[in-house]
């Protein structure tokens, strides 16, 4: 990790306050990136910290703006369904450390983050003292979760399957099966993505191949199954 200070004994943390990190707030409520940004602005003076309203607009902003120390991402905004959007980051940017801040505090959707590769899972009701212990251990190498929240597996062996196998799709491979599960068609994915159909079909292939279902319509269910009674709609 960038711009940590040096360890002067092992077992003290790396993290320096005042060095330069630079974070992304991935939040599509205004009011909540704004009070985010200040908590963490207080606690790192010298931080760069960017902002995202949308997936979109997350993901442009991390391409264009280069290696980030860690994302603050939540789970639902724009241009994302469910765990699509850490999936992708992790993907994409493997590098980069991802603490979800969500407003959903099940114990099965905090546990499938973890599996899904995430540093640290935040609920958005915890203290703002709470939120700044758990970026000093992520940024220290750690993870953090809530320490009362039991993160046992208990998935059967066929959905225990399915995340190792979701787990290993591309990047891109990530956005098409995003947008299939849209009911967007190869020509319209094809568009999105600045593509050609026929990549769109390899894309599509690849992915109906790791997940180990024979049609489009199976991929979607089967990548819905994960999520199915995770997300109340009253929550964001």
């Amino acid at each position: 990790m960038k711009q940590q200070a040096a360890s002067v004994a092992q077992g003290i943390s790396k993290v320096d306050p005042s060095a330069s990190y630079r974070f992304v707030i991935a939040d599509d409520h205004p009011l909540f990136r704004g009070a985010l940004k200040e908590a963490v602005g207080q606690q790192f003076s010298a931080t760069q910290i960017f902002e995202a309203g949308g997936f979109e607009e997350l993901q442009g902003l991390l391409e264009r703006e280069g290696d980030m120390d860690l994302v603050l991402l939540d789970l639902s905004m724009p241009g994302v369904r469910g765990f699509s959007g850490l999936l992708y980051l992790r993907a994409q940017f493997p590098g980069v450390p991802v603490v979800v801040v969500s407003a959903n505090e099940e114990p099965d959707v905090i546990r499938r983050c973890m599996e899904f590769g995430a540093s640290g899972f935040v609920p958005k009701t915890l203290s703002v003292d709470v939120m700044r212990s758990a970026i000093f251990k992520v940024l220290d190498g750690g993870v953090w979760t809530p320490p009362d929240v039991d993160l046992t597996s208990t998935d059967d062996k066929e959905t225990r399957d399915l995340v190792a196998r979701l787990a290993t799709l591309t990047p891109q491979q990530v956005r098409v099966l995003m947008m299939l599960s849209e009911g967007l068609l190869n020509k319209q994915i094809a568009f999105e993505l600045t593509v050609s159909e026929a990549t769109v079909k390899a894309h599509v292939s690849a992915i109906l191949q790791k997940l180990g279902v024979e049609s489009r319509t199976q991929a979607v269910i089967a990548a819905s199954k994960i999520e199915a009674g995770q997300w109340p709609k009253s929550l964001n």
